[in-house]
């Protein structure tokens, strides 16, 4: 059978089964009598595939046979192309798209998917060529992370509108009359498609037709997050604000005449893999206003499997064990795999994803697994403190301590998304360990934190020193406290020495410093202060973690507290049992 035969028959058959599809949903026709009438109404058409045609027709009703026949040699394995067989959830993806811009059943919609899930050809590519050809958008824009992005996508649809079955049922749209460039394209049916770069605006963008000037009918964003966007609170926060003050501004509200619909609002359809907890992707995936289609590369506890399953353990002792030589390893590796394979494939969401490639990305960058094969939107990191060692604070207390010494990391706002201010009463006991006898993480102003060491000074009667970083207050704060303490007459004869400098360290080389302390016991935390023991324990490195004033302030008191030096040795008492 020749290729050309070979398509005609897969033509046919994707016909017919989605004629008898839409048919069944249209008139609620027996699946029998569908097929019947589905292929006497092809038998009886003179115009399959041209313009105007039974497949045009077909196209414009239902998304996924206009993929499956027009778009045939992106999503269909055949001998001429290197195409994979597609993933259950890819036509799930589909059927979201089907409600979205045929049936308009909402304008908003996230897709959160896997590295490697072919999300912009299924969506983005596929999607803007369907509603160009038809019309549903005069005017769509693509935004991706740089402007090469946006010039590769470009160049990817353009030959979209070139495959024959395309040209066959709507024509060469392409004639070369129209603005046509990397990123721009005006297509002959008074359409076009604009793509941009995220850090060029769109404000005020507009299509010029010869029927009118139309705003963006749909905007498509796809995974505009780099490293760049999640490096600082204000960088994340940029990104957020440019869509929610730019992009969506640059929309249209639906145009209701009578009661009745006559044009439908601006779709806005967000693709991306979410990099930190609080990154722009999982920002609108808390949006209300938002439907959101999530699909991991498994869908269940990865970290159960790899744990309880005997074969991946062995196969990971071997991927680690540093008497076997590197080059000799992978070809071990592989052997044991694929003698004990049907002990270790797990089903994964496309074929693309192969099982042991995977594995080996899970047991040597975890992190990097979950955010980006896990899409994990809650923690998209590891925990770096498996365990933490609490005690009562009355036990604290009792406990004799040679050192104690009060950390301040202020935050220089009290807004939703600021960082807390975080005090902690640490000290050195003589047995050799370090205590957090009390940690507090809260929002207070300028005045309220300063207040707020004053508290803890009086409280603490033996705290020696005050650790206070100077990257927020430049001393400012260290001046107003020292004003309160000489109008206090219960501090004014402390001898308490101030220790205020710049913190230039790596928050998470400081902080991984203590990994083995705090997960082996020997720094113990005190058990009432929740808040602050559940922020130390959330943490997953500064990239991924929503919060991270607790934990750093562990790290400064742990040490600092080995590099101050007292006088004497000192016994804690709380300053109750003085009088005081």
């Amino acid at each position: 059978m020749t290729t050309k035969e070979k398509e005609d028959i897969y033509n046919q058959q994707t016909l017919w089964k989605y004629l008898t599809l839409q048919l069944m949903k249209d008139h609620r026709y027996p699946k029998a009598i569908a097929k019947a009438k589905a292929h006497e109404t092809i038998k009886a058409s003179t115009n399959l595939w041209g313009k105007n045609g039974l497949a045009v027709d077909l196209g414009r009703k239902n998304i996924t046979f206009f993929f499956l026949y027009f778009l045939q040699d992106v999503f269909t394995p055949k001998e001429n192309n290197t195409a994979r067989n597609l993933g259950a959830f890819h036509y799930e993806i589909w059927e979201e798209l089907q409600k979205l811009i045929i049936e308009d059943k909402y304008n908003f919609e996230e897709f959160i998917l896997s590295r490697g899930a072919s999300k912009t050809t299924v969506i983005n590519k596929a999607l803007n060529c369907y509603m160009t050809l038809y019309r549903i958008s005069r005017y769509s824009i693509v935004i991706g992370k740089t402007k090469q992005d946006s010039s590769d996508f470009m160049d990817d649809i353009k030959k979209f509108f070139k495959f024959e079955p395309i040209v066959k049922g709507f024509g060469n749209l392409i004639s070369g009359k129209r603005t046509v460039n990397q990123q721009e394209l005006e297509l002959d049916n008074d359409t076009c498609i604009r793509a941009y770069g995220w850090e060029t605006s769109i404000r005020g963008t507009t299509y010029s037709a010869p029927d009118g000037i139309f705003r963006p009918m749909a905007i498509t964003i796809d995974d505009i997050l780099s490293a760049d966007s999640i490096k600082t609170e204000n960088a994340k926060e940029n990104a957020i604000n440019k869509f929610y003050k730019e992009i969506l501004e640059a929309g249209d509200e639906p145009v209701i005449r009578n009661g009745k619909q006559i044009k439908m609002g601006t779709k806005f359809i967000i693709l991306g893999t979410p990099l930190a907890a609080d990154c722009f992707i999982n920002t609108i995936r808390k949006d209300p206003q938002f439907k959101v289609f999530k699909r991991a590369v498994v869908d269940f506890n990865i970290d159960e499997y790899f744990q309880n399953n005997e074969y991946w353990q062995n196969y990971n002792k071997i991927l680690f064990n540093t008497k076997i030589n590197k080059e000799d390893k992978d070809s071990i590796l592989e052997t044991y795999y694929n003698e004990n394979i049907e002990n270790m494939t797990f089903p994964t969401i496309w074929e693309k994803y192969n099982c042991r490639k995977l594995a080996n990305k899970y047991f040597t960058q975890r992190s990097s697994f979950m955010q980006e094969l896990m899409v994990d939107c809650e923690n998209v990191g590891e925990k770096w403190f498996k365990s933490i060692r609490k005690m009562p604070y009355a036990e604290i207390l009792s406990t004799p301590m040679s050192k104690t010494i009060l950390v301040c990391d202020p935050a220089s706002t009290v807004t939703n998304k600021s960082d807390y201010t975080a005090i902690l009463c640490g000290g050195l006991g003589e047995n050799g360990f370090k205590y957090v006898i009390e940690g507090v993480i809260e929002k207070l102003t300028f005045d309220q934190y300063c207040n707020r060491v004053i508290e803890f000074l009086k409280k603490y009667v033996l705290i020696t020193h005050i650790v206070i970083e100077r990257n927020t207050f430049n001393s400012s704060d260290v001046i107003a406290i020292q004003k309160l303490i000489k109008q206090d007459k219960s501090l004014l004869n402390r001898n308490l020495e101030f220790i205020n400098k710049h913190q230039t360290a790596n928050k998470d080389q400081k902080i991984s410093t203590q990994i083995d302390s705090i997960n082996s016991g020997s720094l113990i935390f005190c058990e009432d202060n929740e808040d602050f023991i559940q922020q130390c324990q959330a943490f997953t490195g500064q990239k991924t973690s929503l919060k991270d004033d607790a934990i750093d302030c562990v790290a400064e008191f742990a040490l600092k507290i080995d590099e101050i030096h007292t006088i004497r040795k000192l016994t804690f008492l709380d300053r109750r049992l003085l009088g005081i």
